[in-house]
């Protein structure tokens, strides 16, 4: 196990009991004691919001239980995409790496220790990106461990080599996947393809596929637990990001047993991956006449460049 302790960076806005949640299981990992914790406090976005955000202050002011806790608490509103890029990276360049949890999180008490010895483990693999410590759930037995290029954020790390590849423009980035889309968006489960095209004229604001899209075209890996560490508390219409209608596809235990981290080759495991594709893709139409005509749309706006302008 790691003697190395990251930074924890918590991200919360206005929703105090859940961010009492995720704390609470946090302070259930025996490595708690031992790790910083920063917590970023949005500011409210409209008035009806102030008291909501204010209670949550209330709570995170009272946080004991680890090494030492360091709040910062935003005047204005910057919004998740600001507010996290900026906080992880103001962590990341004091402590070359970092552990990220947002306020809907529960997490498993072996959480920071699979983090910590997973960051440990490939500080300085190149191919590596990302810990991720969330799985959808799925049927199959999965390896103990194993690697992925799709990233997903509900309970992750990286360190300041892999952070520093996070391009803030869609343009280029929408470039590099002309080609690219269908593993980009899981074999067509997921939609982040279309997400990074909503980042790029303003109806959404994502950090996360851009960071996403940049790892990716990197070629980096992200390394997984075979159970999930995570359980999102967030999907019951509390979220600004999320609805109760994602709670279905995202719904998991936490796993309470610890991973051993034991050298696997360093590569996208294709057994997971289609395990993934396939849970995704449940319930999607794949070869009616409308699903083919849209295909053949994007790949066209692709084609000629048109999403990238």
């Amino acid at each position: 196990m790691s003697n190395t302790y990251a930074p924890i960076a918590l991200f919360t806005y206005a929703r105090a009991n859940h961010t009492r949640q995720t704390v609470e299981s946090l302070l259930q990992n025996r490595e708690a004691s031992k790790s910083e914790l920063y917590v970023f406090s949005d500011g409210p976005k409209t008035e009806e919001k102030r008291e909501a955000v204010e209670e949550n202050r209330r709570y995170i002011r009272s946080i004991t239980g680890f090494k030492a806790v360091h709040i910062v608490e935003r005047e204005k509103n910057w919004g998740l995409a600001n507010s996290l890029i900026a906080g992880i990276t103001d962590v990341i360049r004091e402590y070359g790496r970092v552990i990220v949890v947002e306020d809907d999180l529960i997490l498993s008490p072996y959480f920071l220790r699979f983090m910590n010895d997973a960051l440990e483990k490939y500080a300085h693999d190149e191919r590596v990106g990302t810990i991720s410590a969330y799985l959808p759930p799925l049927k199959e037995k999965l390896p103990e461990t194993f690697f992925l290029m799709y990233f997903k954020c509900w309970g992750w790390a990286t360190w300041e080599r892999a952070w520093e590849l996070l391009e803030k423009d869609p343009r280029p980035l929408l470039r590099g996947l002309r080609f690219k889309k269908r593993k980009f968006d899981v074999g067509g489960g997921v939609g982040e393809y279309g997400n990074l095209y909503c980042q790029k004229i303003g109806l959404v604001d994502s950090w996360y596929v851009r960071y996403y899209a940049s790892l990716f075209l990197k070629g980096k890996l992200s390394f997984y637990p075979g159970h999930s560490l995570i359980s999102n508390s967030g999907l019951d219409g509390t979220g600004t990001h999320c609805g109760t209608e994602m709670s279905t596809i995202y719904d998991t235990n936490v796993y309470d047993g610890i991973i051993e981290l034991r050298d696997i080759p360093v590569e996208e495991n294709t057994y997971v991956f289609k395990c993934f594709r396939d849970y995704y893709l449940q319930g999607k139409p794949q070869n009616t006449l409308k699903s083919s005509y849209q295909r053949l749309k994007s790949f066209v706006r692709r084609l000629l460049y048109v999403d990238a302008i």
